[in-house]
């Protein structure tokens, strides 16, 4: 049986959208709630009730849920109290007083409000407004409350149509309809079918099958109108309705391939029995012998009118219990999506990811209009280097622009020989200028986030930079480095407006019990300093992807970049890792990793290397650039492919380090099981060290995700957004003595 929900999902996350907003006016049907709790992924659904009144179905019906995905869903959704949002009220009101106006019909504002706030017809307004991108609808509201005023009011062609989809299990001839795959059409839009709406619903509904279902699967989408009558066997109106529509399929079919080539799949025959459609047999018996040139078995029916689609839809439908089936709207620009009274939650879910995936297809939706619902905030993340400044624009998580603002040697030479953070005045000017060249001014930002640095250990999190943490970066209490100019600039940068600065899991982020840093040498305690920024945001994007928190999951996450930082993550902690920036752990591409104590004394008293040699072979010079004069991984990669001794050696003792690390980190989680080991960075790409690691822990009993590069900047701006959305609280900076608490 095709798995066209698993199909559709990875169709849908390889497009990497934002997801679209989903309202569900008929909020507590327990059927809807159960459906939207496993959509969040794909879209954010609108409930038009208010969270308690969700709460209280889900006790009450939906006790089988898992706890987890539910808190997370709803984390997820926004809850639209209709009786508190006069203003949307009174818009789709006059909206309505205008509509039934052009009918030549006058409706007072009292009543037209009333009529907005109708569930229904709010949701139906709010997208037809721009406030959400898809109405879902029809579970108790039905055709006449429901179906026709959404059509009227969301129909962006003259012809519309709603195509059904079955993938039938199993038990079900497979000589009939290829991959058990059938698409009815038309199945609910027109009472009165003209030539040119059947025409128009034969198109509409082989290029549904064609966006949701690959051509690795179904290579050629066949199309049939059917009629009782075959090629001119029998007479009368409905033959020759067919007839007319047959005829004006080739240009609208080629009105179709003109928006994409994939719709040149398609082949659509008219007038043909559905036994002929469906059975080559009936085909040769009805062609009187003579070789049929229909390829092979329709799996597209398109109906002469709508009594009959509807039947055979909801024939199938009770026939085929286990079927996956949907309905799909075609002609509304996929603003709105029909249930049947009788559907599933799988069926919803089914529908509403097709609709988004439809949307995503056909390339014109890029962001919900409007972000009445979710606000997107907007957020400018800053991210010092030695030599340049990163700056990134975002509005919620979608990000605007990207720029890094180089700065020459001339222009640093003023600042040589002082802390790197006497230059954050001159930094601060270089991105106003540029702020100013994009026409963009701090006037118009919600927050901004700046790359933590070298602080007092603390928590995870985001927190506001205070003045105790603009001293400390300042001073530099914990070294001069270049990440000390993030919080700097942000604070400076907001200074005088209410608007607050952030950092966000800086490198110094601590949560290791003492028990790990403890080494044989009373002298030397372990120090943590990682990639904390993007091992937690990796943690965390691993944890939304299964509809979950960073609080509920254990995970290792490994950043394999020029150094190498492996983590473990154990609910919502970060609760050990090694001191990348100091060498500790796997050798890397530029770092020699811990070394053999006894024999790393000897080499410092031979005499061979100074201290400043030492130094640079621990981090600069060691790693795969000592032990093969090279730290380009694609250069290395191609050389491993080829074959060569020496670099496969190198390479594969690389990737066993990491994996050893990996593994090493069991005793952090106190016994319980590791859900995912997470690769993430650059070398994260390299498919040769990838494969080695994912060998080397299988008997860890968890898979191995890879999330190849790094995100900084995004990881900055998810760090503000939560904080402005409320989904966590800043956190205040206490600076040495005491953990930082919350605000």
């Amino acid at each position: 049986m095709f798995d066209i929900e698993g199909s559709m999902d990875q169709q849908i996350l390889a497009e990497g959208r934002t997801r679209p907003a989903v309202v569900f006016p008929e909020a507590l049907d327990p059927r809807i709630i159960e459906a939207a709790c496993n959509l969040t992924r794909f879209a954010r659904p609108v409930f038009l009730a208010t969270e308690g009144e969700v709460r209280e179905v889900i006790a009450r019906d939906l006790a089988h849920l898992d706890p987890t995905r539910v808190e997370f869903a709803l984390s997820e959704s926004a809850f639209v109290d209709i009786g508190k949002r006069p203003d949307l009220v009174e818009q789709f009101a006059r909206l309505h007083q205008e509509e039934q106006r052009a009918e030549g019909r006058e409706v007072n504002l009292f009543d037209a409000m009333c009529w907005a706030s109708v569930p229904v017809n709010f949701g139906i307004c709010a997208v037809a407004q721009g406030h959400a991108d898809t109405v879902v609808g029809g579970v108790s509201t039905g055709e006449k409350l429901f179906f026709r005023p959404m059509l009227k009011a969301l129909k962006a062609q003259e012809h519309c149509c709603e195509a059904g989809i079955f993938v039938l299990p199993d038990e079900h001839p497979k000589d009939i309809m290829n991959e058990n795959i059938v698409v009815f059409g038309d199945v609910g839009v027109n009472a009165v079918m003209t030539p040119e709406a059947l025409a128009a619903a034969a198109v509409g509904t082989c290029a549904i099958a064609r966006d949701l279902i690959p051509e690795s699967v179904l290579p050629v989408i066949h199309g049939a109108i059917v009629s009782y009558s075959n090629r001119g066997s029998d007479e009368g109106p409905g033959p020759d309705l067919v007839r007319q529509a047959t005829a004006l399929v080739p240009a609208l079919l080629e009105q179709r391939v003109q928006r994409g080539e994939r719709y040149r799949t398609i082949q659509i025959e008219g007038e043909v029995k559905v036994n002929v459609a469906l059975s080559q047999r009936s085909a040769t018996y009805y062609q009187g012998g003579k070789d049929v040139k229909w390829p092979g078995s329709a799996n597209v029916i398109i109906c002469p009118n709508l009594d009959m689609g509807n039947l055979l839809y909801h024939l199938y439908a009770t026939r085929f219990p286990d079927a996956k089936k949907f309905p799909v709207l075609f002609g509304l620009r996929f603003k709105g999506v029909d249930l049947a009274m009788d559907c599933t939650p799988e069926d919803i879910r089914l529908a509403v990811k097709a609709s988004v995936l439809r949307m995503f297809k056909y390339g014109a939706w890029d962001e919900t209009p409007k972000d009445t619902f979710f606000r997107r905030y907007r957020v400018l993340a800053i991210n010092p280097g030695s030599t340049s400044t990163k700056i990134a624009f975002f509005e919620g998580e979608k990000e605007r622009f990207t720029q890094e603002l180089q700065h020459s040697a001339e222009e640093l030479h003023p600042f040589e020989g002082q802390s790197i953070t006497s230059q954050f005045a001159f930094r601060k000017e270089a991105i106003l200028r540029f702020l100013a060249d994009s026409g963009l001014t701090v006037d118009a930002l919600d927050a901004v986030a700046g790359r933590g640095g070298l602080l007092w250990p603390m928590s995870h999190g985001t927190f506001t930079v205070n003045d105790l943490m603009a001293k400390d970066l300042l001073e530099g209490v914990q070294g001069d480095h270049a990440s000390n100019l993030g919080g700097l600039i942000a604070r400076e940068l907001v200074a005088g407006s209410a608007r607050p600065a952030f950092i966000v899991d800086p490198v110094v982020v601590d949560e290791v019990e003492e028990v790990a840093k403890i080494t044989g040498v009373k002298r030397i305690r372990r120090v943590v300093i990682s990639h904390a920024l993007n091992q937690i945001a990796t943690a965390r994007r691993y944890a939304e992807e299964r509809e979950t928190f960073y609080e509920r999951i254990n995970v290792v996450v490994a950043h394999l970049g020029g150094g190498i930082s492996v983590g473990a993550h154990c609910r919502g902690h970060y609760v050990d890792v090694n001191n990348a920036l100091d060498g500790e752990g796997p050798f890397t591409p530029q770092r020699s990793g811990s070394l053999p104590v006894g024999q790393l004394i000897d080499l410092c008293f031979s005499g061979d290397l100074t201290r400043e040699e030492l130094k640079r072979l621990n981090k600069g010079r060691g790693g795969l650039i000592d032990l093969l004069g090279t730290a380009d991984l694609r250069a290395l990669e191609a050389r491993y492919l080829a074959g060569e001794a020496e670099v496969v050696l190198v390479m594969d003792a690389m990737a066993y380090q990491i994996a050893k690390w990996i593994t090493s980190l069991l005793p952090a989680f106190h016994g319980q099981p590791v859900d995912q080991v997470l690769l993430t960075g650059g070398m994260a790409r390299c498919r040769p060290t990838v494969d080695y690691i994912r060998r080397s822990l299988a008997a860890m009993g968890c898979g191995v995700t890879v999330y190849p590069g790094e995100n900084e900047m995004f990881a900055l701006a998810k760090g503000a957004l939560r904080v402005l959305a409320g989904k966590e609280s800043p956190k205040t900076y206490t600076g040495r003595k005491s953990e930082p608490v919350m605000a």
